[in-house]
């Protein structure tokens, strides 16, 4: 991120210190309303709070963990959250990690909702003003949003109301739902398409459409998935990541600092993977590994030739399973995703299967199976004394792919816009165009795109969503999870042992302190 940029932040970071009680009621006494809401800055600084609260993706409420609550990874060292717990079935009430999600979205929809009561008072530029309040609306729905895709039907809350002093009924799911498509649908007319440089982190038109497509497409709402993403689409302001080095793979650069700033990104919490080295680096690097690829991830790329690996012979089979990268003939996207067995990373051969070594697979904060993340893994991080990479909560690719989805399911699967977005997504990461005798059916395309979902968005917490919507989560959730093939044996690591409860896991758990203190919420079924 420019220098601009994150003096910008810094800035806004020390008003946030300055109203972070004022805004939460902490200490109502300490400052009050009248003596705060006077002034551009004291707007700014408060706007600035309802952003502080955005997800990161190894940070904060660490979006990419949720890969370790689908089939893509495993999770270890409870320290980060009891990710854990989940695939085995074991949450309760009580489940540290629903609980940090429910306080932090309330949390930042208390501050949007205080904000939007009171900024009329401040002393400021009217067009800026409504620009605000705007922000603060829709950054309130995708609040909402994360809370409705976790929990289900949640207490909608457009009121500073003070928390221990509600008795809020939960919402139907219907009810929000409708309440976000509106706030994200009003505002996103009255957003800037584009912000400087140094505000791009901003909620725009662009990130609204995008918010409605991604919601939609969890609903199987096809057409309004369509016409939003169409919406991104169509305002021209993004675009799949090209470096301007000829000699690197841009899908690899794309999540580093190299490729920082790109126009690919459409919604994204700065300084969100500082934290990507001690979650996914080998510790022979002086790294942690918290969350572990499975085999799932590594088996669902294609190869050069445009191959799954079920369409294989068998002996060609067992090669890729031993050595998945084998004569560099795999999607590119596998060695951009993935750190491998036996590899090279730093100076570092990777062996997890040794007797001996940091990297020994079962460590603590080696990995659980013998793969490595590598997706947001920066060599600049090693010895950095401040990291600061951005995390992309949303990116053009995931708009392109909920796109064609949507065309896929709602019949026009024919439509030329299919193929050509599928292809300039697998060919910017050096991958050939599909075979379109191959790929001539709404079925056949159907898979591919699930295909394409995993190989393109792996570890980014889509998969926890699509297996949900897709209603495969008792297929993948339940059984034994494996990783890499252990040269000593032969056969596949098997890593943990999943017993979901499709009845009840698909949602999370109404935390029990939110259920003590309030008498009219009601808990999650079979929890």
């Amino acid at each position: 991120m420019q220098n601009t940029n994150r003096w910008m932040l810094i800035i806004a970071l020390f008003l946030l210190t300055s109203c972070e009680k004022f805004l939460t009621h902490d200490d109502p006494t300490s400052v009050t309303d009248a003596s705060w809401w006077k002034t551009e800055a004291n707007a700014t600084g408060a706007l600035g709070s309802v952003y502080a609260g955005l997800p990161g993706g190894s940070d904060g409420r660490q979006l990419m963990f949720l890969s370790a609550l689908s089939d893509e990874a495993v999770a270890r060292q409870d320290t980060r959250g009891a990710y854990e717990l989940y695939a085995k079935g074991l949450q309760n009430s009580t489940w540290d990690v629903a609980l940090m999600v429910w306080r932090d979205d309330y949390k930042d929809i208390r501050r949007a909702s205080r904000f939007l009561e009171n900024v009329d008072r401040c002393y400021m530029d009217s067009a800026l003003r409504a620009r605000y309040k705007n922000e603060a609306r829709a950054m309130r729905a995708y609040y909402h949003m994360e809370l409705l895709m976790f929990f289900g039907g949640i207490p909608i809350v457009t009121t500073s109301v003070e928390p221990l002093k509600s008795e809020l009924k939960r919402n139907t799911e219907q009810e929000v739902y409708d309440f976000i498509v509106k706030e994200l649908t009003e505002c996103a007319p009255n957003l800037p398409d584009t912000y400087n440089s140094n505000e791009a982190w901003r909620i725009s038109s662009g990130v609204c459409y995008a918010l409605i497509s991604k919601l939609a497409l969890f609903y199987g709402k096809y057409d309004l998935m369509k016409s939003s993403a169409r919406a991104v689409i169509d305002q021209g302001v993004y675009g799949l990541y090209k470096s301007t080095n000829s000699k690197v793979n841009s899908y690899a650069e794309l999540f580093t600092y190299a490729g920082e700033l790109n126009k690919e990104r459409i919604f994204f919490k700065d300084a969100g993977c500082s934290g990507a080295w001690n979650t996914f680096a080998p510790a022979g690097v002086g790294g942690k590994t918290v969350v572990s690829p499975t085999n799932v991830v590594i088996d669902n790329f294609e190869t050069l030739q445009g191959k799954t690996l079920a369409e294989l012979p068998t002996d060609s089979q067992a090669i890729y399973h031993k050595t998945p990268n084998y004569k560099n003939n795999r999607d590119p996207r596998l060695v951009a995703a993935v750190l491998l067995p036996d590899q090279v990373y730093q100076g570092d051969t990777l062996r997890p299967f040794a007797s001996t070594g940091s990297d020994k697979i079962g460590l603590q904060f080696s990995t659980n199976t013998g793969f490595w993340v590598n997706k947001y893994l920066d060599p600049k991080d090693r010895n950095a004394s401040s990291k600061t990479l951005d995390y992309m909560i949303i990116r053009y690719a995931e708009v392109l792919l909920n796109y064609v989805e949507a065309l896929v399911e709602l019949g026009d699967w024919q439509n030329p816009d299919v193929l050509s977005y599928i292809n300039q997504i697998r060919n910017r990461a050096g991958l050939a165009s599909v075979d379109p005798a191959k790929y001539n059916s709404q079925a056949a395309l159907r898979v591919l795109i699930r295909r394409e979902r995993m190989s393109e968005l792996c570890f980014e917490g889509a998969r926890f969503f699509d297996i949900r919507r897709w209603n495969i989560f008792k297929d993948v959730m339940t059984g034994e999870v494996y990783g890499a093939v252990d040269p000593g044996t032969g056969l596949p690591t098997p890593v943990e042992s999943r017993n979901c409860d499709p009845l009840r896991d698909m949602r999370f758990p109404i935390p029990m302190s939110e259920i003590l203190a309030n008498p009219n919420m009601v808990q999650n079924d079979r929890y």
